[in-house]
């Protein structure tokens, strides 16, 4: 049974930094990840993605040279943590962060890797708001 559980977010104002984490067990070793955000008002959108192996990694144009996202593997298969360091904050980036994970390997620049009904797992989410 897999379970994502999210942490880090918080208040900053514009130009701060976050890093976000979020804590999966349940044998997502081999899965496939992801960040995903919800703005106020808005539709859940696509922030980061990467591979089991962590060696490629997609990214929204709003978020490119931004945010980085990355996994550390425990020894343990069935635990490992997803990152999101996020960097030069905008107002814009104020929205609710949820990390997302699915046992499906995605061709390279397929479009699954972007959209949100390809992930089967999601964590309860975490709020991120920048201020002044």
């Amino acid at each position: 049974q897999v379970q994502l559980v999210e942490s880090g977010g918080g208040s900053v104002q514009p130009g701060g930094s976050l890093r976000l984490s979020c804590a999966a067990s349940g044998r997502t070793f081999s899965y496939t990840m992801a960040w995903f955000r919800q703005p106020p008002g808005q539709e859940r959108e696509f922030v980061a993605a990467i591979d089991w192996s962590g060696d490629t990694t997609y990214y929204a144009d709003s978020v490119k040279g931004r945010f980085t996202i990355s996994r550390d593997k425990s020894r343990d298969n069935n635990k490992g943590t997803l990152y999101l360091q996020m960097n030069s904050l905008q107002q814009e980036d104020t929205a609710v962060f949820y990390c997302a994970a699915t046992p499906d390997w995605f061709l390279a620049d397929s479009p699954n890797w972007y959209s949100a009904s390809h992930y089967n797992y999601w964590g309860q989410g975490t709020q991120v708001t920048v201020s002044s």
